[in-house]
């Protein structure tokens, strides 16, 4: 039986395959789990004995599909707790992630079962993450990239944003720069500051905060705008 442990290595594993691709190094996986390499090998060794990873020495590993289901539902208890936290108890979004963390392995089937159903089955947490549904299979990966990546004279939409950082959060959410929102780059400074503009006024981010905000394409005329989280 998998431990709580077990079970943030597979979430991270996941999480690492969906942004960087497979194999997954041993170095990326302490960075994320602020662990020591030898303390994340031990652990990387136990799963690969419990078959829930590949493991290939100087390589790296990825998931197998026992260890992807387990991630997957780990996953899916988190983002859950988020959108109900943030939808019905007042958390704000950059509250969330550590409540989430403590309850994630302690809920039962049947209790994910009722918030996703309390919740209308939300395709998205509050930071724009995907949830996975309840059949487990991955998320399709969206059509993203970096806000930093855009130039002056785009517009785009923010689809996700992956800084779990409480300042930054809080910082975004009072911009305005949230899930859903349509926003135009005016320009980046020379110092790579983007200046951003959308219905609610102008907002200047740094180039590190513009890393973690993941935008799309708007929608061609005709279709329907995504709508913004609800609690942001």
């Amino acid at each position: 039986m998998q431990t709580d442990v077990m079970e943030d290595y597979l979430k991270v594993i996941y999480r690492l395959e969906r942004e960087d691709g497979t194999p997954v190094g041993t170095s990326a996986i302490a960075d994320a789990l602020d662990v020591t390499a030898p303390t994340a090998t031990r652990m990387l060794e136990k799963l690969a004995d419990e078959e829930l990873i590949e493991r290939e020495k100087y390589s790296g590993v990825e998931l197998t599909e026992h260890g992807r289901a387990i991630a997957l539902e780990t996953v899916r208890h988190h983002r859950l707790l988020e959108a109900y936290l943030v939808e019905h108890l007042g958390y704000e979004w950059e509250e969330v992630h550590d409540e989430a963390e403590r309850l994630e392995h302690h809920i039962s089937e049947s209790f994910e079962e009722r918030i996703a159903d309390l919740l209308g089955h939300p395709p998205v947490d509050p930071h724009g993450e995907p949830i996975p549904g309840v059949d487990l299979e991955p998320p399709a990966a969206a059509d993203t990239r970096p806000l930093s990546a855009c130039e002056a004279g785009e517009t785009v939409v923010v689809a996700t944003v992956r800084d779990r950082d409480e300042e930054t959060l809080q910082y975004l959410a009072e911009s305005g720069i949230v899930p859903g929102r349509e926003v135009a780059v005016t320009d980046v400074t020379p110092v790579d500051v983007y200046v951003l503009e959308h219905d609610e006024g102008t907002q200047h981010l740094s180039a590190a905060v513009a890393e973690s905000v993941y935008v799309e394409t708007p929608p061609a005329e005709g279709e329907s705008v995504p709508e913004e989280v609800p609690g942001l």
